[in-house]
């Protein structure tokens, strides 16, 4: 699913127009990301909870060349699946 698409499911399973389903998504989205930033996990009960993450620096290799590089340290961000996504995606 695409975000255009994403934004028309929201416009019709919520009753707005696709320009209030659209603010309405980038202001979820805009609210997580600073959430994740300032290192807060971000918990949807029942969907899941994005957590931010820390990845140390290491070694990864180019799988074109074999070659090895060195990776920088950096944040990332993970997604735990809550039980309620879980038992829909399994029934």
């Amino acid at each position: 699913m695409t975000k255009a698409e994403l934004v028309s499911a929201i416009a019709d399973k919520a009753g707005l127009n696709k320009v209030q389903a659209k603010e309405a998504l980038d202001a979820f989205i805009a609210s997580v990301s600073t959430s994740l930033k300032q290192g807060q996990e971000v918990r949807l009960v029942g969907f899941g909870s994005f957590v931010p993450v820390k990845r140390a620096a290491g070694l990864a290799r180019n799988p074109k060349t074999g070659e090895t590089v060195k990776r920088p340290a950096q944040r990332t961000c993970r997604f735990k699946v809550g039980e309620s996504l879980k038992g829909v995606l399994n029934t």
